[in-house]
């Protein structure tokens, strides 16, 4: 059963058509990549998909409901979990804080009665504080459980804010590049991780990318932008031999891409015409004029 459907989604900005017929499915415990070069339109597919940006044609459709548009808040209470490209987190509060906050959705009492206090708002805070404490163990976290989060690394707030989502219960997990500012050792151990939560919690993910050993490693499934528009998609091992993707996304072309390209008629008469031209003989070049030297001799004031 497909969890997540996404057709034909188009939007444009002005002039610039950041999305074009954008197709895509991810089915039930898929972990499906998104890849493409620097603005391809990725993080705007997350923005339509999420509802942050209402794209101007096409549908998102969850779980056989449409939810197009649905606003970002309603499709969080719905499951899906979200991480951004730039770390949007309480850079004032600590680490706990912030995890406890991303529950807020998930908390009984209102307003007035975490005002007041009290039995209950006491023994829903110890579950929330709980809670937080399983989601830090499980992603290494626990020794920046009470640092504030201003004074982290950024991999560390990466990691973190995938914390974050996981602690809304998603049913579905967005990614947005959650190997940003870690190394190859961190990377690798990122990926061991998302394949340990798809399978202690049941997730579905779509992960935007641009690690392409991590992508490689627990992708199911890859879809390749390029100019907003689905230049490939496949297994992981067959889009990494894609010519065009390789063109595309890693800046060069592969060797059968290479090998299919073809030298025109022209190009041969133009190789023909350079190779034949008499050499220009350059002409001696001519010495510069010996310096006049002149001695003036100072007036005399008297």
């Amino acid at each position: 059963m497909s969890v997540l459907e996404v057709t034909d989604l188009s939007i444009r900005f002005g002039g610039l058509q950041a999305l074009a017929g954008l197709t895509l499915t991810v089915n039930e415990f898929e972990i499906v990549g998104l890849i493409g070069p620097n603005g391809a339109g990725k993080t705007t597919a997350f923005n339509c998909i999420t509802g942050f940006y209402t794209a101007d044609t096409g549908s998102v459709v969850y779980r056989g409901r449409d939810v197009t548009r649905t606003p970002p808040h309603k499709k969080a209470a719905m499951g899906f979990g979200r991480t951004f490209q730039n770390v949007g987190m309480v850079k004032s509060s600590t680490v706990l804080d912030n995890l406890k906050t991303a529950q807020h959705a998930r908390v009984r009492y209102d307003a007035g009665a975490g005002l007041l206090g009290g039995s209950r708002v006491t023994a829903e805070e110890r579950a929330l504080e709980q809670k937080s404490d399983a989601i830090l163990e499980l992603l290494g976290l626990t020794e920046v459980r009470d640092l504030r989060v201003g004074g982290l690394s950024y991999g560390t707030l990466k990691l973190l804010e995938l914390g974050c989502a996981l602690a809304t219960e998603p049913d579905i997990l967005l990614l947005d590049e959650p190997s940003s500012g870690m190394g190859p050792e961190e990377s690798h151990q990122l990926g061991e991780r998302l394949l340990d939560l798809r399978k202690a919690f049941g997730l579905t993910m779509l992960l935007i990318e641009h690690h392409v050993p991590l992508v490689l490693s627990v992708c199911d499934h890859v879809y390749v932008l390029n100019f907003g528009q689905l230049l490939a998609e496949g297994e992981p091992t067959v889009i990494q031999t894609h010519p065009e993707v390789v063109a595309a996304y890693l800046g060069g072309e592969a060797p059968e891409a290479l090998a299919q390209t073809h030298e025109t008629a022209e190009d041969e008469a133009l190789d023909d015409q350079l190779a034949h031209k008499p050499a220009v003989k350059k002409a001696p070049a001519k010495k510069a004029p010996a310096k006049k030297t002149a001695s003036r001799a100072k007036k005399d004031p008297s």
